[in-house]
């Protein structure tokens, strides 16, 4: 019995090692730790949409890539669209591009809203 009992907990142990990897469990493709650098355009648009930099942070920190709207491949930078919801339920889209230890905030949205925006 007691062998049996080692069996499985090694077989166990033996697949849930070799498990295939999810897309959410892969290693970001950047450190969302690294400083925010807010673009001119980024900026206008956090205005004109009310986005605060700390929902901005938010997003970075716990939202997930759309890899349907990112450019992991963009020459000259890579740029990730990272979507969640902030603690007062906006549901956003941030756009960055990471540059060394610093993540380059390029432009923000909040999905399914339309604001009014005159940004260059």
């Amino acid at each position: 019995m007691r062998f049996l009992s080692f069996l499985f907990l090694g077989l166990y142990f033996l697949v849930s090692c070799h498990s295939p990897v999810s897309e959410q469990d892969k290693k970001d493709p950047f450190n969302r730790n690294a400083r925010l650098i807010f673009t001119h355009h980024a900026r206008c648009r956090m205005d004109c949409r009310h986005i605060t930099p700390i929902e901005i942070d938010e997003i970075v920190h716990k939202g997930k890539i759309n890899y349907g709207k990112s450019e992991p491949e963009g020459r000259p930078d890579p740029k990730y669209a990272l979507e969640g919801y902030t603690a007062e339920q906006q549901h956003l889209r941030i756009i960055v591009a990471p540059e060394e230890e610093k993540l380059i905030v390029v432009t923000c949205m909040e999905l399914g809203v339309e604001w009014a925006c005159d940004c260059n």
